[in-house]
């Protein structure tokens, strides 16, 4: 569990800055931000992060396109349910695809494309009311 939780924020970080390469606009925001943030300081600290809108529209797009893991931990059902259409009887185990959720067109546009400015004005929450982007496997 200890590695995995490790593992997971590191593959983050390097996804993040994987797509920052790839999208110099994207860069370009982050490095003016964090330079109006900290100023002259020699470090970054807790409360310039906290501060840091675009740098957290980055990591939510980093995390919706790159999830920790594309499927979340198995589930089974406590009782017999209809969902889409398909009869799920109980005690079924059930794998959720976050990957497919976090690409579905019906939710967000461009799906397939890296735009953090789609979190800026966002009321999303993408600590686990909003299943859509189900970016932590909530």
């Amino acid at each position: 569990m200890f590695v995995a939780g490790i593992d997971s924020s590191t593959t983050t970080k390097v996804w993040m800055m994987a797509e920052l390469f790839n999208h110099s606009n994207a860069m370009k925001k982050v490095q003016e931000e964090v330079r109006n943030v900290v100023g002259n300081k020699l470090k970054v600290d807790a409360e310039d992060i906290s501060k840091m809108k675009y740098l957290k529209c980055v990591l939510k797009e980093t995390l919706r396109l790159h999830p920790t893991g594309p499927l979340l931990l198995p589930r089974q059902t406590s009782a017999s349910v209809k969902l889409g259409g398909y009869d799920i009887p109980s005690n079924t185990t059930v794998l959720i695809n976050a990957w497919a959720i976090q690409r579905d067109p019906k939710w967000l546009e461009n799906p397939e494309e890296f735009i953090p400015e789609r979190f800026e004005n966002s009321s999303i929450d993408f600590k686990g009311q909003d299943f859509q982007l189900n970016l932590f496997g909530f």
